[in-house]
Formats: structure tokens, sequence, C-alpha cells
């Protein structure tokens, strides 16, 4: 069965600490599977990107190294020392040296790490991040894997020893899948599993050519594996899905992560009401006011009610997307905790709008619920087009991508069918296309903050054009595709690298040289 992004794994999430869900949690995430492999207390780590990547140029800048640090010091990526994770390296006596070079590479946010534990064993891995936090080690010491965090797993290598191949297939569970390669005298086995491997690795123990055994343990937030089947594949086949059963878009998202995952409805609400709570908390830790030096923008979110006060501005449900939406970026700026959503470059849009939205209109909790499944099932649809790599697409696969979802959540709280929400969605993204990642100084702050805002209101706007009866003409799947193809005719510099836009501007410039000081 052909494996779909699910809302919980690939768009609502990570929860996480750091201006980048693409550096940072994903460097975080492949950090702490690395660790595993291994297999033995780190010494020293040695990481490596290539020059003509787009990491080489701003991995300090947008929180790669705070991810691998974290990861590889064994840090939760909500704990609070992941502000500071070169000291509590220094802590522990270790030392994480970084390092760019030249290696053939198939993505642009690729990462090589070799690691050295304390009983001198050795390990090196390729890995790429796939945006909004997704990511893949695509290499172990130079054999292929497949490793994405959402499965359990055991890796063996052994030297100059006899091949055990067939034996082991003997004691493998079928639902187990074993995997095993030569290359001269080495030979790796791998096993991954949607449950645990507790057994298996038991017996392992009986076979004396095996010297040791990585236990890579699942790192996502749903086990993968345990999916059945989807009443719906297509963008069309959800529309007349929803017609016949009556169904609006929440119901829908709903069934899409069951059928995906294999949990059952009420798990999955507690675990997205979890969720809103992260974010509602974000936005209170905003507008309350944070702190941190690294930063161009300090705290202006405060500034909406300011001016409500002095009778400047009068829309509530504008001025409270605005607030919340930039309380958003501002605790992701400030290193606290947030949802990325679909990334932390974009985590504002959703959460900013459905808040304003939900209040507004005095919406139940359960129907704030069903509006982020509304969300997050589009969310999934564009997970399966281009994905939310702006170093591959720029910003509109961020923003854009927000942008669509929140407007499908909107009109979710209205009241609207499913595919008034898909026909917004539709009419939102298309309003984004084309758009570029060009951030001020490395920092994921201007022009994002506005970009955020934009995007929320842009997701407002259209849905109320759908709720009113406005034509989207191009329909969601279509939209969705052409992101592709306009990103493959847009140049490198605009796609989160820090040379083009307005990050060449002369106050950019500027700004870049005072925060190196």
């Amino acid at each position: 069965m052909k494996k779909s992004p699910g809302i919980f794994n690939d768009v609502i999430g990570p929860v996480m600490r750091g201006p980048s869900s693409s550096h940072t949690a994903a460097s975080w995430r492949i950090a702490r599977i690395s660790l595993d492999i291994l297999n033995s207390p780190l010494e020293r780590a040695l990481i490596e990107f290539d020059r003509d990547g787009a990491w080489a140029p701003n991995y300090r800048e947008q929180g790669t190294t705070m991810g691998i640090e974290g990861g590889l010091l064994g840090l939760e990526i909500t704990d609070e020392r992941m502000k500071d994770t070169e000291r509590y390296a220094q802590q522990k006596g270790i030392t994480i040296e970084y390092q760019i070079s030249s290696f053939p590479t198939f993505h642009a946010n690729t990462v090589r790490l070799t690691l050295y534990g304390i009983s001198k064993k050795k390990v090196q891995i390729v890995a790429v991040s796939l945006g909004g936090g997704s990511f893949e080690i695509s290499s172990v010491d130079g054999f292929p894997v497949q490793l994405n965090g959402d499965l359990h797993g055991l890796m063996i290598c052994t030297k100059n020893k006899r091949d055990i191949t067939e034996e082991l297939k003997t004691i493998i569970p079928p639902e187990v899948e074993f995997f095993s390669e030569q290359k001269e005298h080495i030979i790796k086995y791998e096993f991954k599993s949607s449950f645990p491997l507790t057994e298996l690795k038991a017996q392992l123990k009986n076979y004396s050519v095996i010297d040791d055994i990585s236990v890579i343990e699942p790192i996502m937030p749903v086990i993968a594996g345990r999916q059945t089947e989807m009443p719906f594949t297509t963008v069309q086949s959800l529309t007349d899905y929803a017609d016949k059963k009556g169904a609006d878009l929440g119901d829908l998202g709903l069934i899409y992560e069951r059928s995906i995952s294999g949990i059952s409805d009420q798990e999955l609400i507690d675990k997205m009401n979890e969720i809103i709570k992260i974010i509602h908390k974000s936005i209170d830790t905003g507008l309350n006011g944070t702190q941190y030096a690294d930063r161009i923008l300090q705290q202006q979110s405060h500034l909406i009610g300011k001016a409500e006060e002095e009778g400047k501005i009068r829309d509530f449900v504008m001025n409270r997307i605005i607030a919340n939406v930039s309380a958003l970026m501002e605790s992701k700026s400030a290193m606290e905790v947030v949802v990325a959503l679909p990334t932390a470059g974009s985590c504002g849009t959703v959460g900013g709008s459905l808040l304003a939205l939900s209040e507004h209109i005095g919406a139940s909790g359960g129907e704030l619920n069903k509006a982020y499944f509304a969300a997050g099932i589009v969310g999934a649809y564009f997970a399966q087009g281009p994905g939310f790599s702006a170093e591959e697409h720029g910003c509109q696969v961020e923003c854009g991508a927000a942008s669509g979802m929140a407007a499908a959540g909107i009109v979710q709280l209205m009241g609207g069918t499913a595919k008034q929400a898909l026909d917004a969605a539709s009419m939102a993204i298309q309003n984004m296309i084309g758009l570029v990642c060009d951030p001020v100084a490395d920092r994921v702050e201007v022009p994002c903050l506005g970009k955020n805002i934009s995007a929320a209101v842009n997701a407002y706007s259209s849905a109320i054009m759908s709720i009113s009866g406005f034509d989207a003409v191009i329909p969601l799947d279509q939209v969705i595709q052409t992101i592709s193809s306009v990103s493959k005719t847009m140049p490198s510099c605009l796609k989160c690298t820090g040379k083009g836009g307005l990050a060449m501007t002369e106050t950019a410039l500027n700004i870049k040289n005072k925060l190196k000081i």
C-alpha cells in the first residue's frame, strides 16, 4: 500500500523550538536517529554541508546547529536548554565541529554526519531535510537506507564474518521488513516494523557473529504501517465522497488521518486538541512579550491592542488575525515552543487566523478541532505534491500552503461545505503562487512576518469569497500541481539561500553585518 503523508507527521507539527522546521526540527530528528545508529555515548561529531547546497550559507542563522546539537545531546526539542546547546555540549565534553565540504547530493538540504563514540565506534550518515520537519536518512556508512523516523528499527553491520541472511529470514515475524546488503567484507542487516522489536532483538543476541545491535526508536508522532484503506484518493473523489456522505471537510480530514494512522477518532481528536492548546499558549506567550537578542524584530504584536485602545483601528477580526499571527512569529523568533504548521516559517498563518475567527463567531472547541482537520487534509494533499521545502520551491510552499490550509479551516468554522472549503483553499493558494523566500539576514522574520499576515488575510478573504459563491475556476489539485512547475523556473537565489530578493538590499546587508558583531 502506497505511503501517504499524515496530518500529524507531515502537516501539523512538529512541536518545536527554533526558527525553521526544515533547518531546526529536521536536523534535530536526523541527529536523534543518528545517535541511535551510533549506539555509543557520543565523544565528537563532524557535521558537513555541501558547498553547493542551500544550508551552506545559513546553517547557523537558521538554527541547523541548534537542532543538530540538541539531537546529538539527547535533548527534547522543547527543552529550554535548546536555546544554548553549544554551552551544554561543552559541559558534557562533547565536541561538535561544522565544515563546508563537497560531496554527492540529490537534495538542496543535505547533511553528512560523522559520529565518534567513546567506545571508538564510528558511523557516517547522510540525510536530507524534506521541509516542514520531515526528513530521510539515505545512507549509513555508504549503505543505502530509507529511515524517516516513523518505524521501529534494528540495524547490524558485521565485518569479515559469515552471511546469516537466510538464517535470519527463518526467525523474522511476517510484519517485519528485512533488508541485507553486502559491500566487500561488510554486511548490513536492517529490520523495520510498526511494532517494537523487543523479542527479535533478544533472539539476535544468540548469534555470535553479531557484535552490536543498534535500536532505532521512532521519533514521529504517528507510527507508520498501520494504515487502512482510504475511501477517497484524489481531490475530486474526496469531493464526491463528501457529497455522497453529506460530510464536511473537517469530517474528511478526520477520516483521512484515521486511515493513515490506524488510530481511533477520539485519540486523534485528543491529539489535535493538544496541538491547539500549544498553539494558543504560543500566542499568549507572544502577546505577553518575548525577549531574544539575536533577532531583527522585537515585540510588535501588542501594538494592535494599543491602536484599538486609542481608537485608531476598529475591525475586530482583522486586528485579531494580525495580532495573533505576529505573536506566533515572535514566539518562534524568541525560540519559544511553537507548532510548525505546516512549517515554522509559516507557523503564524493557520493558528492565528483560526483563533481569531473562532473567537469572533463563538465557535466551540469541537468546531475549532474540525477546522484544524479541514486545514490538515488540504496540507496533506499539498504534501503529496511539492511538499513544504522552501529550498526547493520558495515561500509559495510555506506561506502559500498555510494560506490554503487556513482558508479551508475558516470555511469549516463558517459552516461551509467541503467543496467550498476546497475552493477557498484553491483561491488562497492561487494568490500566493510564485512567492519567493528571501529572509533578511538569514533570520526567519523579515519579510516572513508580513508574508504570514498577508497569507492569513488572504485566507480570510478567500473563505468569504467561496462562502459567498465566487468561482475558484481552477481546481485545488491543479493549483497544487502548478506550484511545482512554477518552482522549476524560479532561480535558486530566491529559495531560502539569502542570496536574492530583499535579502540583498543595502539595508538587509547592513542588518546582517550588525547581527554578526
